[in-house]
C-alpha cells in the first residue's frame, strides 16, 4: 500500500523533466547543505543548553555557607561518665 520501487522512478523521471538535470542537481545540493546547516544547529543548541545546565546545577550545588552555622560533632564536650 505504500509507495513502490516503479511508483518512485516514474515520480523521479517526471522531476527531472519538469527541472531538467542542472537545476535537479542544484536543487540537491541546496537541501544537502540546508540538512547539514539544520543538523550544526542542532547540535550546537545542545552543546550551549547542556553547558548552561551545568553551571546552574554547579551554583545550586553550593554548600559553602551551611557548612558553617552547622554544628560539628568536635564542637561538642564529651559526656562525663564517671558521673
Amino acid at each position: 500500500m505504500g509507495i513502490g520501487m516503479r511508483e518512485l522512478i516514474i515520480i523521479l523521471l517526471v522531476v527531472l523533466l519538469v527541472f531538467g538535470a542542472k537545476k535537479l542537481r542544484t536543487i540537491g545540493s541546496d537541501l544537502g547543505a540546508a540538512v547539514r546547516g539544520f543538523k550544526k544547529g542542532m547540535d550546537e543548541g545542545d552543546a550551549t543548553e547542556s553547558l548552561k545546565q551545568i553551571k546552574q546545577e554547579s551554583a545550586d550545588a553550593d554548600f559553602g555557607d551551611t557548612a558553617k552555622t552547622a554544628p560539628t560533632t568536635n564542637d561538642q564536650k564529651p559526656a562525663d561518665r564517671n558521673g
